[in-house]
């Protein structure tokens, strides 16, 4: 396993971070379980969840993936041997209603959205808490171009950031983070800690992938030169990079196969270049997901690649990325692919 330092902490965290938001949806918590002992017999000591767990988001499996890790860490008495991340869910257009009649990044909500996180999670302390999506409505989640609501009414970062701050100061939280944010919202982020004295955020969770490189446009450059680094989610879009959906196929018990509501990945030119991405992968003696993996374990801006899986093959195969590494031609390769399908999914 690979290993990096969370931003400019004395945090390292592997290079692949186990994804969790199967975990009481499509995997009991048997399979859980035998999840992250295999994650940590490969070294990976880096797990990702959130209150608003399992995915699809519904009132029944609602924080089961934070309590299924929390029974694993009572079982193998190894809390401290992970570097646990989870989320505060923000504001949502009715889906998230059943999360506290609909979430606020406020004190209130916040406060106890992270209580109830570390009791399910059976742990004192989070070494990551992130900010799950913006308080504003802006683009993410899908959304490439921004459109301004004049009337909209927020709550401020500034006081998000002073919340964060209590939690940092009250021990139970080490490091923050953002998720889904744009450029704008990292600047906000980092200024107000500089002006206050509060907590820098050590890290941006947005989706990075052969389909979705918006991340290149402007928030590279800032992860790099302000050392808030990329957790990448979503590194094989759904599923669809792995090329298992390509001719119409639907395997069974697959995630789009059982959602199919879940089509970001799934538009005409995301099919072309994901077809177009296979044949490159074929041609050089690599699967299509080694390919997709190792493209996004090796960028300079990535703190770490949040696999998900639902079969322990499945995260055998994400896990070995790491040891794959891609050669000047094949970069090119993808680079041409990517000029004739840019950002066909974002």
């Amino acid at each position: 396993m690979k290993y990096k330092h969370l931003g400019n902490t004395d945090i390292k965290t592997s290079l692949i971070c186990l994804g969790t938001m199967t975990f009481g949806q499509q995997n009991t918590e048997t399979e859980a379980h035998q999840q992250m002992d295999m994650a940590l017999d490969y070294g990976v000591n880096f797990f990702d969840t959130a209150e608003l767990y399992a995915i699809p988001p519904k009132a029944e499996t609602q924080g089961l993936t934070e309590q299924y890790i929390g029974s694993w860490f009572k079982q193998r008495n190894n809390r401290d041997n992970i570097i646990l991340a989870s989320k505060a869910a923000g504001p949502g257009a009715g889906w998230v209603d059943h999360i506290r009649g609909g979430p606020r990044l406020n004190r209130d909500h916040m406060s106890r959205a992270l209580d109830a996180s570390l009791q399910r999670l059976q742990t004192d302390y989070l070494d990551l808490y992130q900010m799950h999506w913006p308080e504003r409505s802006t683009n993410y989640f899908g959304v490439l171009g921004y459109k301004h609501d004049d009337n909209e009414e927020i709550v401020a970062i500034e006081e998000t950031l002073s919340v964060l701050n209590e939690f940092v100061k009250a021990g139970k939280v080490r490091q923050i983070g953002i998720s889904n944010e744009t450029p704008w919202g990292v600047m906000q982020y980092l200024m107000l800690a500089n002006k206050y004295n509060w907590p820098r955020i050590a890290s941006i969770q947005n989706p990075y992938n052969l389909l979705n490189r918006s991340f290149d446009v402007g928030l590279s450059e800032m992860a790099i030169r302000e050392n808030v680094g990329l957790l990448a989610y979503s590194p094989l879009g759904f599923g669809m990079l792995t090329g298992k959906y390509l001719n119409d196929q639907k395997p069974d018990n697959a995630r789009l196969s059982l959602f199919p509501d879940y089509s970001r990945y799934s538009n005409e030119n995301g099919i072309a270049a994901t077809a177009a991405y296979a044949e490159l992968a074929r041609a050089n003696d690599l699967t299509p997901t080694q390919l997709a993996l190792a493209f996004v374990n090796q960028q300079r801006f990535t703190t770490a690649n949040i696999i998900g899986a639902t079969t322990l093959e499945q995260l055998k195969e994400n896990i070995e990325s790491v040891d794959v590494v891609l050669g000047e031609d094949v970069l090119k390769e993808i680079e041409l692919i990517h000029q004739r399908y840019t950002i066909p999914c974002p």
